[in-house]
């Protein structure tokens, strides 16, 4: 069974190699560390660290050494922490450590989500019906934007050859909760928050309209229904059975309704590019939610052209957790590889109990592995949580 704890390079620096495996291994009876490869901007507190108790990584860089040779004719092009410079490339050490350690290597990989990248390079950004930018959100229509996604797995994986890739955010975002110190006076619900993440950039719409798709009607009934939301003195339901129906809460609007089918095709011809250029002897895997056709995830298709997938349960009851799998090992069939990501995390997990009903839930219905959520960001006593975990599912 896959194992794994995700982890931040800062975390293992901290710690050392030694000490990481007697954590994962020894302590928590762990298999496997997913360590970010690539990653966003963010403010941490660090509770296991001897000296850095809050931390603020730079924003948009990537975690190990790029190979110049591979990115010389791309438009958009990564950068090298100031981490590896200064405290080394973690990622080699893990790779060329895995005898020392008994651990195996899973790279987590953010792929899109990327402000800085996304200032540097507004045109190649998700944009709301408006045409107003997304800066966090390099948009999965663009050829520039898919470059970069696909080289950066080909990268790590030719010059690194972990045995995983977990593919974060390699489609469509939310319009909340994605930038910071964000400001809504409305109080946005979640239909409205989904309008404002429909994408009508210059790239979706080019690839929609060659495809049939009547992108300019979705586009003014999108922006009709911001406006109207945007009139409101109180926010008020548009579609009774959104999220529950999906796609089909909008079968009233059929251009809308069209564009929404037709949006899974960027997010999953991109991953079908990224698994086809990536080293075939590691393996890709989507980090993916509940709801991925929020996103634009279709995962039943993406489960043909790839090698499985995790699913976030983080604050669910073990009840729901199972259904979540259920529907996943649905979607993506029964040869490929679905895992579960559980949340460390107090309140929502106060003890090791709820821990252990999740895990054994996922894995009662069907769930291949487990990821837990944070090392460096929980007290060193909640390994022994994710031990009793472990211990419920092998």
């Amino acid at each position: 069974m896959h194992l794994s704890m995700w982890t931040y390079p800062w975390d293992i620096q901290d710690q050392g190699l030694k000490a990481l495996a007697a954590d994962l291994r020894g302590r928590a009876g762990l298999t496997a560390v997913s360590m970010a490869t690539s990653y966003h901007a963010g403010r941490f507190f660090q509770p296991r660290s001897p000296q850095q108790k809050a931390y603020f990584p730079e924003d948009g860089t990537v975690y190990f050494r790029p190979d110049e040779r591979l990115w010389q004719d791309k438009v958009i092009r990564p950068l090298m922490s100031r981490n590896v410079t200064e405290r080394g490339d973690m990622l080699g050490a893990l790779a060329r450590g895995r005898d020392a350690t008994g651990l195996k290597v899973s790279c987590w990989t953010v792929c899109l989500h990327n402000t800085r990248l996304g200032m540097l390079h507004p045109d190649h950004v998700t944009r709301n019906a408006f045409g107003n930018p997304n800066y966090y959100n390099l948009c999965p229509s663009s050829p520039a934007a898919r470059a970069y996604a696909v080289t950066l797995v080909r990268d790590i994986t030719t010059n690194y050859r972990p045995d995983m890739v977990e593919l974060e955010s390699p489609n469509f975002m939310g319009f909340a909760h994605e930038y910071h110190h964000e400001k809504d006076g409305v109080g946005l619900n979640a239909e409205d928050d989904f309008l404002l993440s429909l994408c009508f950039c210059d790239h979706c719409t080019a690839r929609a309209t060659k495809a049939g798709v009547p992108v300019e009607g979705a586009r003014k009934s999108v922006s009709r229904f911001i406006a109207e939301l945007c009139d409101r003195a109180v926010p008020e339901r548009q579609f009774p059975d959104f999220p529950a129906a999906g796609i089909d809460a909008f079968r009233d609007h059929p251009d809308l309704h069209a564009y929404l089918v037709w949006r899974s095709e960027p997010v999953t011809s991109l991953i079908a590019e990224i698994k086809a250029a990536a080293d075939p002897a590691t393996h890709i895997i989507l980090i993916d939610l509940k709801d991925g056709w929020l996103g634009g995830v279709d995962l039943a298709a993406v489960g043909k052209l790839c090698d499985g997938a995790i699913l976030c349960c983080y604050d669910m009851e073990p009840e729901t957790v199972a259904d979540v799998i259920r529907s996943g090992r649905a979607a993506i069939g029964p040869g490929k590889f679905l895992g579960v990501g559980l949340r460390v995390f107090y309140p929502e997990v106060d003890g090791p109990a709820i821990l252990a009903a999740r895990a054994k839930a996922a894995v009662d219905a069907g769930a291949d592995g487990v990821n837990f959520y944070n090392y460096g960001l929980v007290p060193a006593k909640r390994l022994d949580w994710v031990k009793a975990a472990v211990d419920a599912i092998t």
